[in-house]
């Protein structure tokens, strides 16, 4: 895998897309995802499950984070190598993390011997990624930001300014605000919300 995901951007796909691939009678139909999580990914592939019961195997790949240490791929019964290989080598093409793919094939009665499905989940989940865009994201440090109502404007402003992401907020007797900070302006960001009298903040790990 490249390392040039390893800086302070990663690539991650737009939105979900399908894309059919057919070879003698056999289909082979991919599913791409954003994902971010290991539990966003298994309800996806659950619901997948669920609404295709009869096709013969649901593979997959999925890719986290951006050390390039989380991923996994499965074969779910289809010769070692085969499946779960070969859609990983379609999300590392691309330098893709956050983004899951399901292959799942209805078998045709024809054998296709294993270069015809390294082929064939390679093609499928080549189809898929060309039908959604791909995303470059600021990797980003999660923070928990606890501030009065009266600093909230303040607050707000900066996350604004340093296009940080606010993942959740909660107000109760204080606002409680988790957000991600961008890698590379992390510095800048921390100095300008620790100069706001009452503000506490705390990295989420």
């Amino acid at each position: 895998m490249s390392t040039s995901i390893n800086k302070s951007v990663y690539y991650t796909i737009e939105k979900p897309a399908v894309a059919e691939f057919k070879d003698r009678g056999s289909k082979f139909i991919a599913y791409a995802y954003p994902i971010i999580s290991v539990e966003s990914f298994k309800k996806h592939l659950a619901d997948l499950k669920k609404e295709n019961p009869k096709a013969a195997h649901h593979c997959f790949a999925y890719r986290l984070g951006i050390d390039g240490n989380n991923f996994r791929i499965n074969d779910d019964g289809e010769p070692a190598g085969t499946a779960g290989k070969p859609i990983l080598g379609q999300l590392d093409s691309k330098e893709l993390t956050n983004t899951a793919v399901i292959v799942i094939r209805y078998f045709g009665g024809t054998l296709l011997g294993v270069p015809g499905l390294i082929n064939a989940y390679k093609m499928a989940t080549m189809l898929a990624l060309q039908l959604t865009p791909i995303l470059q994201k600021q990797v980003e440090v999660n923070y928990l930001v606890h501030c009065d109502y009266t600093n909230m404007n303040e607050v707000h402003n900066i996350i604004k300014q340093y296009n940080c992401t606010t993942i959740k907020q909660e107000q109760q007797l204080f606002c409680s605000i988790t957000v991600g900070i961008p890698i590379n302006r992390q510095e800048e960001v921390l100095y300008k919300l620790r100069d706001i009298k009452g503000v506490e903040l705390s990295i989420l790990k």
